[in-house]
Order: C-alpha cells, then sequence, then structure tokens
C-alpha cells in the first residue's frame, strides 16, 4: 500500500568498502545515503494524479495482498526518505478523517484533536527545551566559578549568588565576600595574597578543567558517540531527509546535556548555542513518538525538527524571533508557511520558560545583555565596514585552517585518540588562560564585559578612565583620557585575542559538544573593543581633526566602545557561519536597540562578502562536504557545458545496465539478480532486445513482495513468472501460478535524454528531490544518473577528488 506508481525511485549504486565512512562514532553507508529535498503540494499532487490517484489509485492494483505490507513504508538507517510518498501518505490520512468527521461527534471530536495536536507539541517542545536550557545555564555558571574557589554557605551557589545576600560586601568590591573562599585560602588557611595562594589557584584550576574535560570525554565516548561536535551540519543532513538514527536519541539527549556542561565548564574555547540546537531537535523528536502522525510520518516530523532548531536558537540567545530566521536561513530544507507559524510559537514558548526560570537572576535570557544610548555617526560606518572585513578575512581563514586540521585528525592516528587530545587541548587551554583575567574568566562572561557601556560605577579595569568631575553631568559620560587600567586591559585583550584566534582551530571538531557561536563572538567583540577604544581615543586627543569636527567635539560622548565591540561580534560570526539576516535580528534582540541595525547590516555583508570572496562554504556547509554527506547544495550554480550522456552510467568501458523484463523473467531470476547485485533499484523494460522503458521498482520492495508472495500465495515456486504488466495471457493448467508485481512499480519514473545539459540534470536533481533519473536515447534506455553521480560529477568540475570529497 505504501510503494506505489507516483513513487520517485531511489535508485543507488553498488556498496563497496570505500563507501563506508566513520562519523562520531557511528558508520555510514554513502552507497545508501541520497539526499532528497520535499517537493512543492502541487508537484506532489500532480506526481499522484499522473499515476493513479497517488495511493488510493495504487492501492486497487494489489494483488495478492489487500493489506500493506510489513516493513514497506519503513526506512533503514542512513538511508533517505521518500518525501513524496510522505506527503502523499500524510494528505491520504488527513482526507480519511476529514470524511470520517461527518459521520459521528466523536470522529468530530478526533478530527479536531488531530488539528490541535501540531500546536500542543510545539508547546511541549517549548517547555521542555526552554526548561533544559535554563538547566545548562545555571549548572554551567556554578561549574564555572568552582573552578576558583567554593561558597561555604553552601556548595551549590555559584559566585554571584553566594555574594548577593551578604552582609559585609560593598558595591566596590561586590565579588568579594567571606562566604565565598578561593582554594587557595581553604587549602592554606585564610592566606588571600602571595605566589603559594596564586601557585595553589591555577593548580586547582588546571585540574578541575582537566576534570570537567575527561568526563565530558569520556561519557560521549562510552554512551552516546553522537553527542559530540555542534551538531548543526547534522541536523541540516537530517532535515532534508536523510536518517541517522540514535542522532536524536534518548541517550543523546541525556549525555549531550551533562557534556555541555562539563566542556562549557571546563573553560575550553567553545559555546553551548550550537549544541542547544541539537538538543532541542532531540527533545522535539522524542516528543514526536507521542503523536500518531508525527511518529509514522518521516516528512511531518522533519517539519517539527526545523520548529525545534527555531526553539533552540531562541533559548541560546534569547532571540525568538532570530530563532526563526536562523531555522529558516541556515538549517531547513523545506520550510512551509505552517511550520513558520509554528516555529514562532515554539519559539515563544521556549523563551518565556526561560525567563520564567530567570538562570542569570537579572530577569535576561542571555549573559551578556547590554544596552546603548549613544547614537552613531554616518563617520564611523568606516570602521564598522573595517570590522566587517576583519570578521570575513577570521571566518575564512578559520574555515580553511579548522577543516584541515579535522580532515588530519581522520586520516591520521591522531583520530584513534579523541581522550588523549580533549586532555592536551584543555591542558594548554587553561594554563595559557588563567594568568590572563579574560581568558580565565568564562566566554559569555568576557563578551558581557567587552559590550558593556563604561558608567560612572563601573569597576572594570576597561572602565579605567581619568575623569574630569567638571564634566560629568548625569548618566552621558564624555569621552575621556585612558587610565592605566585600560592601558593594561588592552594588552590583555591582545594577547586573548591571539589566544582565542588559535586555540578555537583546534578545539572544534573535538569528541565533546562544542558550539562556534561564543568563541566566534568572543574574538569579533575583542577586536571591536580594541578598535573602539582606538576611536574613543583618537576623538579625545584629536577632536580639532576634520572627520570629528562637525559632530565630536571637546566634552562630548561620541563613541561608544562597546557598540564596536557588538558589531565585531556579529562580523566574525557571519564569516564563519555566513549568516546574515539571522545574525542581524539575533544580535538587535540581545542589545534591543533599534537604532544600531544599520551597522549590524553594514558588517554582516561585509564579512560575507570578504568571506566568500575567499571560499565559497560556510563552517557547516564544509563539514557537511567533510564527513561526506551527499548534500546537494542549492545555493551553488553549475555552470560547466557536460551532458548527460558523460555522466550516466554505465560507462563505455562498463557492463550493461542490470534490468528486468516486464513478462519474462522467472522468480529465480529476479532472486539471482537482486543477490548478485547490491543496487536498490532496477528499471523495467518491454525486452531486453528492444530496451524500451516501462518503469523503476525498487530492490526493498521486490525482496517483500517475493518473500510475501511465497508464504501467502498458493503455487508461487521458483519458476513462477513474474508479470509487471496490467493483463497477463492466459496459462496452462500445469504451469505455475505467476506473480503479478504491477503494483510496486514506478510507472512514471523520471527520464532525461542522452544530450540534455547537465546544467539542467543538476537543476533537476535540485527542484525536484530526484534520487536518481533513467537516461535515454530515440525512446530506448541508456543508462542511469543518481544523486551520488552528480555529487562525484560536481566535485570533479571544481577540481576535487570526487571520492575524498563524497566518501571520506
Amino acid at each position: 500500500m505504501d510503494n506505489k506508481g507516483y513513487r520517485r525511485g531511489s535508485f543507488q549504486s553498488s556498496t563497496s568498502d570505500e563507501d563506508m565512512v566513520e562519523v562520531a562514532g557511528g558508520t555510514l553507508d554513502f552507497s545508501m545515503v541520497d539526499d532528497v529535498p520535499p517537493l512543492d503540494r502541487e508537484m506532489v499532487e500532480g506526481f499522484s494524479s499522473y499515476n493513479g490517484g497517488g495511493m488510493n489509485g495504487a492501492s486497487k492494483m494489489m494483488d495478492f495482498l489487500e493489506e500493506p505490507l510489513p516493513g514497506v513504508g519503513t526506512y533503514e538507517d542512513f538511508n533517505t526518505i521518500d518525501w513524496v510518498r510522505e506527503k502523499s501518505r500524510d494528505r491520504d490520512r488527513h482526507r480519511e478523517i476529514t470524511n470520517k468527521s461527518k459521520e459521528s461527534t466523536w470522529a468530530l471530536i478526533h478530527s479536531v484533536s488531530d488539528a490541535f495536536s501540531g500546536w500542543l507539541l510545539m508547546l511541549l517542545i517549548g517547555l521542555l527545551a526552554g526548561a533544559i536550557a535554563g538547566l545548562i545555564d545555571i549548572s554551567a555558571h556554578w561549574m564555572t566559578d568552582l573552578k576558583e574557589g567554593v561558597c561555604l554557605r553552601g556548595f551549590w551557589y555559584n559566585h554571584e549568588h553566594c555574594c548577593w545576600t551578604s552582609q559585609e560586601t560593598t558595591f566596590q568590591d561586590r565579588d568579594k565576600c567571606p562566604e565565598w573562599r578561593s582554594w587557595a585560602q581553604l587549602l592554606t588557611g585564610n592566606q588571600e595574597g602571595g605566589a603559594l595562594a596564586y601557585i595553589l589557584n591555577y593548580f586547582m584550576y588546571v585540574i578541575w578543567a582537566l576534570l570537567f574535560s575527561l568526563l565530558a570525554v569520556l561519557l560521549v565516548r562510552g554512551f552516546a558517540p553522537y553527542a559530540c561536535g555542534s551538531g548543526i551540519p547534522e541536523i541540516k543532513t537530517i532535515l532534508s531527509g536523510f536518517i541517522i538514527r540514535g542522532y536524536l536519541g534518548k541517550w543523546t539527549l541525556l549525555i549531550k546535556t551533562m557534556t555541555l556542561v562539563l566542556a562549557v565548564s571546563s573553560g575550553l574555547s567553545l559555546g553551548k548555542e550550537g549544541p542547544l540546537v541539537h538538543v532541542a531537535c532531540c527533545c522535539g523528536n522524542i516528543l514526536c513518538h507521542l503523536f500518531t502522525k508525527y511518529r509514522k510520518n518521516e516528512a511531518k516530523r522533519r517539519e517539527v525538527l526545523s520548529a525545534a532548531a527555531a526553539a533552540g536558537v531562541s533559548v541560546a540567545f534569547g532571540a525568538p524571533i532570530g530563532g526563526v530566521l536562523f531555522s529558516l536561513e541556515e538549517v531547513s530544507y523545506y520550510f512551509p508557511l505552517k511550520t513558520l507559524w509554528r516555529s514562532f510559537f515554539a519559539a515563544l514558548v521556549a523563551a518565556f520558560t526561560l525567563r520564567s526560570i530567570n538562570p542569570f537572576g537579572n530577569s535576561r535570557l542571555v549573559l551578556f545583555y547590554v544596552e546603548f544610548h549613544t547614537p552613531w555617526h554616518l563617520l564611523e560606518l568606516v570602521p564598522f565596514i573595517l570590522l566587517g572585513i576583519f570578521g570575513g578575512l577570521w571566518g575564512a581563514f578559520f574555515i580553511r585552517s579548522n577543516i584541515a586540521w579535522c580532515r588530519r585528525r581522520k586520516t591520521t592516528k591522531l583520530g584513534k585518540y579523541p581522550v588523549t587530545e580533549v586532555m592536551v587541548v584543555t591542558a594548554i587551554t587553561a594554563i595559557l588562560a588563567f594568568p590572563n583575567e579574560y581568558t580565565r574568566m568564562s566566554t559569555s562572561e568576557l563578551i558581557s564585559e567587552l559590550f558593556n557601556d563604561c558608567g560612572l560605577l563601573d569597576s572594570s579595569k576597561l572602565c579605567d578612565y581619568i575623569n574630569d568631575s567638571n564634566s560629568t553631568k548625569g548618566d552621558d559620560l564624555p569621552d575621556r583620557p585612558a587610565g592605566p587600567g585600560v592601558h593594561m586591559a588592552m594588552w590583555q585583550l591582545a594577547l586573548a585575542l591571539i589566544l582565542k584566534v588559535f586555540i578555537t582551530i583546534f578545539t572544534f571538531g573535538m569528541k565533546v559538544p562544542s558550539g562556534l557561536f561564543i568563541p566566534s563572538m568572543a574574538v569579533g567583540a575583542i577586536a571591536g573593543r580594541l578598535l573602539g577604544v582606538g576611536m574613543e581615543q583618537l576623538a579625545y586627543y584629536h577632536h580639532d581633526w576634520g572627520i570629528f569636527h562637525n559632530w565630536c567635539s571637546q566634552g562630548a560622548d561620541c563613541i561608544t566602545p562597546g557598540l564596536y565591540a557588538m558589531v565585531g561580534a556579529a562580523a566574525c560570526l557571519g564569516g564563519v557561519t555566513r549568516m546574515t539576516v539571522s545574525l542581524v535580528v539575533i544580535m538587535f534582540e540581545l542589545t534591543g536597540g533599534l537604532e544600531y541595525i544599520v551597522p549590524l547590516m553594514a558588517a554582516a555583508m561585509t564579512s560575507k562578502w570578504v568571506a566568500d570572496a575567499i571560499g565559497r562554504e560556510g563552517i557547516y556547509d564544509a563539514h557537511i562536504r567533510l564527513n561526506g554527506y551527499p548534500f546537494l547544495e542549492a545555493k551553488e550554480e553549475f555552470s560547466h557545458k557536460t551532458l548527460a550522456m558523460d555522466v550516466m552510467r554505465p560507462r563505455r568501458s562498463d557492463p550493461a545496465l542490470t534490468v528486468l523484463t516486464q513478462d519474462s523473467m522467472m522468480v529465480e531470476d529476479v532472486e539471482a539478480i537482486v543477490n548478485e547485485t547490491t543496487y536498490s533499484g532496477y528499471p523495467v523494460v518491454v525486452s531486453r532486445e528492444s530496451q524500451r522503458l516501462v518503469g523503476f521498482v525498487l530492490r526493498r520492495d521486490l525482496i517483500i513482495s517475493i518473500e510475501n508472495a511465497r508464504k501467502k500465495q498458493d503455487g508461487i515456486v521458483s519458476s513462477s513468472v513474474i508479470y509487471f504488466t496490467d493483463h497477463s495471457p492466459p496459462l496452462p493448467p500445469s504451469s505455475p501460478s505467476m506473480l503479478k508485481l504491477r503494483s510496486i512499480l514506478d510507472l512514471s519514473p523520471f527520464t532525461v535524454t542522452d544530450q540534455t545539459p547537465m546544467e539542467i540534470v543538476v537543476d533537476i536533481f535540485r527542484k525536484l528531490g530526484l534520487r536518481q533519473c533513467l537516461v535515454t536515447h530515440n525512446g530506448k534506455l541508456l543508462g542511469i544518473i543518481t544523486k551520488k553521480d552528480v555529487l562525484k560529477h560536481i566535485a570533479q568540475m571544481a577540481n576535487q577528488d570526487p571520492d575524498s570529497i563524497l566518501f571520506n
């Protein structure tokens, strides 16, 4: 019942050892992988009607079994879903429920509950994603502070909460209170300063960092290999129709949640924002099993996962609208209007849940929320664009370096020692980070510090300006000369920038959960703050220069260094991920300032242009290619003048194409072909002499149908003739029963002629979501082109080794 004539085929090439690749602890069989984008609703309906009215029409043709065959309609691991079939099944299910709803009240109630189930599922995803994000935020904050000391009132308090209720804390030293003890104070009695205390604190910091990262990598390796990395490349692949069993399962969710806290707390140069998308998608996948229409339909489930990805970004940045746009722009392959509304609702509920938990105690959804009040001037677009250029250069440099390192990890012995690699990188990070207070603090706190607009009461070194008591009016501070604290902070930030730039290359891709958003933003924020302070001092000492003359008089508040940090953060994140619209909206939601959209847009677009000029791929697309996922990117254009006959198989030197005939093969002949080959589908022709095409049949359907017929249909033996035709000739009384398999035949396989330009073929594969198309010449079958062939051809035309790209 599920394998109907409208099914768009899924022929794949034979499996060999080179088609197997290990990724994230599992093994992918790329002979079974195709990446099928969904088709438009009208297109799907067109295919269904063209071939006998979809499922209902095809079900009348079932010859030996009225019920659906067990195993048909489900998918094996590392395979691609059939979008057309899934959408048709859902449409038939919906049509049946609608028709029944007119018959009884109970059926009407069932119809209403079915329509409401999608919104209920979004509510549950938002609640669960928000709750888990709150738990991760609170736990990571506490464990990060645990590296430096412990609270005597209760070990479960972090540093800030410990000192909140203290009666002996001054405003200037609000981070110091007797209830909070550093490890040196606990181990030596009460000694605060001195070399011994410094060495003890240093030692304990490194030990805790190593312990956290060791626990993280052992948990990932032992219980959930799929919990490593950011997860976004795999989420993109899954949303395009690929199946990786267990990647969004309950064990992955549990281990990723625990190890994400440990990895962030260890002080490694990684963030939790990317992995939160994976966590939210795990929540969505698990909750789908509560509802039949999502549990049994892979296409519907992917609509839910798109909404879950939006909820993940919503809780990661406290940006619900940015989350919806991120899902639309970056991860989703199929995003109908209904999914847009549901994504919006899921992101809203997730953000509301996180706000109710209030993990940071400041009524904000993120640690680095900030507000600016000084307007920017048109001339400042020049430094903003310079930051965009820096972001693009850093993004291109990072992608090339990280991919080279990850490829080295895959192809050398380094990949066999993931625990050692994590421990070495953690040790180097902790040893280099502790002496510098800007690398010792968590990256989220660092970004918060860099975004901050200095006020009168700020005690940070970044705000150590020389005050002129006569010129301070209210909260609006004028530009002031930098004090010794600012000079020291600039040197420390410059060293922090160098460390972050290089250590992040080796950290992203290790066998621990690792996001890239926060480290990229930190690199940009440091560069932006350095440039912002430089501009501020330039304006102060040279306010009579022509560029400052009209808008920056002496004693005015012209330059906001925190704004430069924010623009730099957006530029670097854009350079690495190539996001544009969603990035600007996320940054705008972080700051709450409408008037800074233009600087953010200028920096984001500049960074994308510069990075695209050096290399077309963003970090996630690069990792998809590195891991060998057959992902046909819709953004790239194919401009080479090759023909279908240049790409199709068999080639001139290959054996002839394996085909079935419509009415002259016995069961044993078909079984022999199935056993001797590993293709997943076979063209059906009128006869071997004529080679006129009849249709296409799937290997899985053939095996299931023949096995089922042997068990349940009398007289089916090895010498029984198989018919793929509508009418079979009358048989002599002594001959065995015939087997009619017309119902599993795809009567409308997509065909092109051998002279069709590959530019058009590639376009067809992208826009129709084909997994293979057949090549004909004067109406006769000539060969076949699969998605794998298309991807290998694109790689060859780009002067890349196709086997190394697709089958790493």
